[in-house]
């Protein structure tokens, strides 16, 4: 397999899709939901034909884009040599990847954050370390089936506590969050797989961050706050996030600490639904009212989609180049095929 326009060749085995391939092999190809759903490893077949794709949405790729010999990566699987353009891709990011790692952990703690949101802390056994960069996310193996789900580190590393920390949202029928919310309990142990992602912090130190956030989106955005704390990345940053009532927040104190930890980082809640003497309204109107002008800035983006697609539009206007928003959009989890939707699961 050669991906263009990078030049990089890797080796697919049959039973793989070519994302996941690249993902063994160190190689960051850009993805979000790896379930066919979201068309961000979208890429186009410069030269082979022989591919099988798993099932997928219309939405990602339609039927006239398949025909015109476009393809998902997370989906596809080749059955000759192919050579790949790459249509989205961070060719500083493509090359520093890590390999896949299988690792199993014990449940630390359990605690109810908010309503549905759940802090969940594992610990990782033989080995004690799971290498991934702060962003990134895993595939945690759901008991009893065959099923996995995919969330986002809270955390910065491993290294020192042997530990991960995820932010869960519950939803009813989710085959995981149910699970975690009803039947997981400390001592419990989990299969994972990872790290998956491209979320990460650019080196970018003469721009202004901007990161844009709501529901379990938290988790990756406070695992690059405290990175940049641990760092002492000292860059004017401002974390929006969105929520429908006052009971929807958590980690309030953290990020008011973090507030004094970086001099020049502000953090914006703000309530759709509630009345407070903070910020109201949807978080892009928020941001809109707050930021005239956003040029030169890179933007990072986290949450369910229906906040994604209005705000990446919204960052657009103000001034933020395409290419310096960086994204993670949480998908539905369900029937790829007709898109209706079984179940919800976010990272």
């Amino acid at each position: 397999m050669r991906f263009e326009p990078v030049g990089i060749e890797i080796e697919v085995d049959e039973e793989q899709t070519i994302l996941r391939a690249a993902a063994e092999q160190g190689v960051m190809l850009m993805h979000g939901c790896k379930e066919g759903q979201c068309s961000s490893c979208k890429s186009f077949v410069l030269d082979g034909d022989d591919i099988e794709l798993e099932r997928y949405s219309t939405f990602a790729l339609p039927e006239y884009e398949l025909d015109e010999g476009y393809t998902l990566l997370c989906r596809a699987h080749p059955y000759e040599d192919l050579t790949i353009e790459l249509l989205n891709y961070d060719e500083d990011m493509i090359r520093s990847g890590l390999p896949i790692q299988e690792r199993s952990a014990e449940v630390v703690a359990i605690t109810p954050v908010t309503h549905d949101l759940r802090h969940l802390v594992l610990k990782l056994v033989d080995p004690g370390e799971l290498k991934f960069f702060p962003g990134q996310y895993v595939d945690i193996q759901v008991p009893g089936w065959e099923a996995t789900r995919s969330f986002s580190m809270a955390n910065t590393s491993s290294r020192e506590s042997g530990q991960l920390e995820f932010v869960i949202k519950v939803y009813p029928g989710g085959i995981f969050s149910e699970f975690l919310d009803r039947k997981l309990q400390v001592g419990h142990r989990l299969e994972l797989s990872g790290p998956f992602g491209v979320f990460t912090l650019r080196d970018n130190p003469d721009a202004r961050l901007i990161f844009l956030g709501g529901g379990a989106g938290m988790a990756p955005i406070l695992a690059l706050l405290r990175s940049m704390a641990e760092r002492g990345i000292d860059r004017p940053t401002t974390y929006y996030y969105g929520a429908r009532t006052r009971r929807d927040l958590c980690f309030d104190e953290e990020f008011r600490r973090l507030e004094e930890t970086l001099p020049r980082f502000r953090y914006v809640p703000a309530l759709s639904e509630d009345e407070w003497d903070g910020e109201v309204g949807l978080i892009t109107d928020v941001v809109r009212r707050h930021e005239p002008d956003l040029t030169g800035a890179d933007a990072y983006v986290c949450g369910p989609p229906p906040m994604v697609e209005a705000a990446i539009p919204m960052l657009e206007g103000l001034g933020v180049v395409t290419k310096r928003i960086y994204y993670d959009k949480f998908t539905t989890t369900g029937d790829a095929g007709d898109s209706k939707v079984l179940e919800a699961e976010s990272r």
